[in-house]
């Protein structure tokens, strides 16, 4: 039985040029599939029965009285693709930070199925069915694929067979190089296992905090189309990312945060071509 207060927070070879260019058409290609718009606001989404996670009017930061969220509010339906952008410093990786219980939130509240979720310590929120990808230091480099995987079924070491075998569908290279030490992977690579290990315990929502940060173009779009392959399983995703237009041509629907408030919103398209928008935040990449 742990003493603890459960809402205290706890102390693949690279794609080549044809490859990437076929990843960056796939991406176009389902963005412009994905056309129908989600209620606009957590209220409406709550009405609706569909919101799995809501969080509303966040308030957080790393120290007392220093907030670097300011009341950004954001919803994800069940199954949907959710995107944040926004600028260096906008409380993008803060907010899922708060979301999985590793920054206090002093104000506002998060909800996982219309069940109070916040500040709940990370390992419960596991347990509940929230999966966190890090942006660095995400993988155990002296342990091999396997044994990282391992990890995240700590929780349920019964089901490491069949997560291991799901896992390996959507990775068929970590089932194949199990054996190869994490720490001797390509950060593309790394990601991969990262995400993997996330995904052991079977999470209905997974938050991925800048997956694509420091790879290679070629990389980076094999990481957002690992992405979309696992919401199409029916996994829920929230996903922070400083690449704004490769985010929003995945995204049903995105955020824009600016200052730890909401700035836009939107669907990716909607977001993707909005002048201000694009004046903002995009700049040249809307056009890159």
């Amino acid at each position: 039985m742990s003493l603890l207060d459960p809402h205290q927070p706890p102390p693949s070879a690279a794609p080549g040029p044809a490859q990437s260019h076929e990843f960056e058409r796939e991406l176009d290609l389902d963005a412009a599939a994905r056309t129908t718009p989600s209620p606009a606001t957590p209220e409406q989404q709550r009405v609706a029965g569909g919101a799995l996670l809501t969080a509303d009017a966040i308030v957080a930061g790393y120290f007392p009285g220093v907030n670097i969220l300011n009341g950004a509010s954001i919803h994800a339906a069940e199954g949907e693709l959710v995107g944040i952008i926004g600028p260096n410093g906008a409380g993008k990786s803060t907010l899922l930070k708060a979301l999985f219980g590793l920054v206090r939130i002093s104000a506002g509240s998060v909800t996982l199925r219309d069940q109070d979720i916040t500040n709940l310590r990370a390992d419960l929120l596991v347990q509940r069915g929230v999966g966190f990808v890090p942006q660095s230091n995400n993988v155990f480099p002296s342990l091999t694929i396997r044994e990282n995987l391992e990890m995240g079924a700590y929780q349920n070491p019964r089901a490491f067979p069949e997560r291991f075998a799901r896992v390996a569908d959507l990775f068929p290279t970590l089932a194949a190089r199990a054996r190869q030490r994490a720490g001797s992977l390509s950060g593309g690579e790394r990601q991969m296992v990262a995400m993997g290990r996330a995904l052991m315990m079977d999470p209905s929502i997974l938050l991925l905090d800048e997956p694509s940060a420091g790879l290679a173009p070629n990389l980076q779009d094999e990481v957002f189309v690992r992405v979309r392959q696992i919401n199409a399983t029916g996994v829920t995703v929230v996903i922070v990312e400083q690449n704004a237009r490769r985010c929003l041509q995945i995204v049903d629907r995105g955020y824009v945060l600016d200052q730890g408030r909401n700035a836009y919103t939107g669907t990716g398209a909607q977001l993707a071509n909005d002048p201000k928008v694009i004046e903002l935040y995009l700049g040249t990449l809307a056009t890159a």
